[in-house]
């Protein structure tokens, strides 16, 4: 900035005391100020109410107070630190005796945009500080003939119209987010209701292998089987052939009988049909008698139905060949069953086989189980050979075995689920939607990574080399002081999630790599910029929906405001 001369400073005085003759207040006077400033013949200095001057002392290019407070106007006592603008003076300020400035600087009202402060040693430096000041009034005293134009409704209107822009992002932001927050707490659910079923089948389970392993130590304890199979019987099949052997002969006998009992009926019937045709052929028509009439008409009735009839199909000899005693003349090789080596039992255990593998484990399982039931009943041969357990034995140890694997897997699977449910996932679990999911960015050279939950990375774009850059830990909260930028592309100020990934790449001859990612709201997720703070330790500034704070729909309360 430009060094003031004293003509122009002494020129400056006459302004000052020119405009303070017009107007209430001193120029430069802050809002929050305005009360330490009157139209009194004293001023009292802001920091040191001991000392009061005359009030045309004020904006007189002079440091007649300590703390600068009669010089808010000009850039007199601009070697005093200023008051930064975010630490406003509190309503109760009675003083300090220190030689910091008590003002944060030079006011500019910016009528039709936004008021600002602006140093005092910007103050008539001839320069036309626009970016605070665009109305220009902090080059009153126009050094060097500079005359800076008022510009504050076009700087405002742009300015009102990013605002508006960046609201408008903020509330989609705000929107994309309370949806997000709903589909977090639907997965919570999920896993809520998850874990309530399988604990469920997990005490199911529990009884079920309590109760196969008490049957399997009983068993193995006793060795005993029921053994249905024998060299007589050939087994339960055989039991099966047998009575289907006597079945078969008490209906051949029935079919005989019946046989018989057809030919005794079909002989009367011949009769019959004999008699009644006779009758037609000798009756005389001539004779009026209308019985007879009717019983002709029935004969002729009855015999048209009987050339109209199609002949059965079973003949006399088909039927004779089905009542012989030869066995293979009846179409059935009991032989064949006889001689089976394949047994009832063996059928049933080898059933498995012709499954489909993805099913093959759970249906062996439930076999085993239906094996040992059999087996206990007598239904099924329980034979073992010198040396080796019964069937009935490996059926039970099987089925236990298989019902304690399933609850091992059961008790492992809810395990995970209430540590997924017990995570932090931050507020409102918001978390739980981006799980996983990543987002990448480029710079320069380099292709960077984030993977909520997850991992960072960093991706060389030549030797497709990826260098982990941190594993995700916790998440935390820190305080931000980043100027805010035109596109909203920024930290901001004040609390900002930070998700804390360490434990990466070990550097060479360095500690392993450690990412600290700051998140801002934004309405999608984009990486914005990455910098490496120290050795190995990178920062990430990352915009997010996950990261805004939640903004009511329009035309809905909270209940703060009710």
């Amino acid at each position: 900035m430009q060094q003031t001369s004293l003509s122009v400073l002494l020129s400056a005085s006459t302004l000052v005391a020119a405009a303070a003759g017009s107007s209430s207040l001193p120029r430069g006077v802050g809002p929050e100020f305005t009360k330490f400033y009157s139209t009194k013949d004293t001023f009292t200095c802001i920091g040191h109410p001991s000392i009061s001057i005359k009030a045309s002392q004020v904006n007189d290019n002079s440091c007649d107070c300590p703390d600068g407070s009669d010089e808010p106007g000009t850039a007199a006592c601009s070697n005093l630190d200023a008051l930064s603008p975010l630490q406003p003076l509190p309503a109760s300020f009675s003083g300090t005796t220190n030689t910091t400035n008590v003002l944060p600087g030079f006011w500019c009202e910016n009528a039709g945009h936004i008021g600002s402060y602006v140093p005092f040693i910007y103050v008539n430096d001839g320069v036309c500080d626009y970016d605070l000041c665009c109305d220009g009034s902090e080059e009153y005293a126009h050094v060097g003939g500079v005359k800076c134009e008022n510009r504050c409704d076009a700087i405002g209107k742009e300015h009102r119209k990013l605002e508006e822009a960046r609201v408008k992002a903020k509330e989609k932001a705000a929107k994309r987010r309370r949806t997000m927050a709903k589909e977090a707490r639907q997965l919570r659910i999920r896993v809520e209701a998850r874990i309530l079923a399988l604990e469920q089948e997990i005490k199911e389970l529990q009884d079920k292998k309590s109760e196969l392993e008490k049957k399997y130590h009983e068993v193995e304890q006793s060795e005993r089987g029921k053994v249905v199979r024998t060299e007589e019987q050939g087994g339960k099949l055989g039991v099966l052939v047998g009575l289907a052997k006597a079945r078969i002969s008490e209906l051949r006998e029935t079919l005989s009988k019946v046989l018989d009992q057809r030919n005794e009926l079909q002989g009367r019937v011949d009769e019959l049909e004999e008699i009644l045709k006779k009758f037609k052929e000798e009756y005389n028509p001539n004779f009026n008698d209308e019985g007879v009439k009717a019983a002709v008409k029935g004969w002729e009735d009855y015999a048209a139905k009987i050339a109209d009839a199609t002949p059965s199909d079973l003949v006399d000899a088909d039927v004779a060949e089905v009542i012989k005693e030869d066995n293979e003349s009846a179409g059935i090789n009991w032989k064949e069953f006889d001689e089976a080596e394949v047994s009832d039992t063996d059928i049933l255990y080898n059933l498995e086989a012709y499954l489909p593998e993805s099913i093959r484990g759970y249906v062996h399982g439930k076999l085993n189980v239906l094996r040992v039931w059999l087996i206990e009943n007598g239904i099924l041969a329980d034979n073992p050979s010198a040396g080796s357990e019964s069937r009935l034995v490996i059926a039970a140890r099987e089925a236990f075995q298989a019902v304690a694997d399933d609850l091992s897997k059961r008790e492992k699977t809810l395990g995970d689920e209430q540590a997924d449910l017990d995570k932090d996932y931050g507020a409102d679990d918001i978390f739980r939607v981006l799980k996983d999911k990543c987002v990448t960015t480029d710079s320069g050279e380099y292709e960077y990574e984030v993977c909520w939950l997850g991992k960072t990375s960093q991706k060389s774009k030549k030797g497709h080399s990826n260098t982990n850059m941190g594993k995700f830990v916790r998440i935390d909260t820190e305080m931000a002081d980043d100027e805010e930028r035109i596109d909203g592309k920024s930290l901001g100020k004040g609390p900002r999630m930070v998700m804390r990934y360490e434990n990466g790449q070990s550097c060479w001859n360095g500690p392993q790599r450690r990412t600290d990612v700051w998140l801002a709201c934004a309405e999608t997720d984009e990486i914005w910029r990455v910098s490496e703070a120290e050795k190995c330790v990178y920062k990430m500034e990352v915009g997010s929906p996950a990261a805004c704070e939640d903004v009511h729909e329009p035309g809905v309360r909270s209940k703060d405001e009710l």
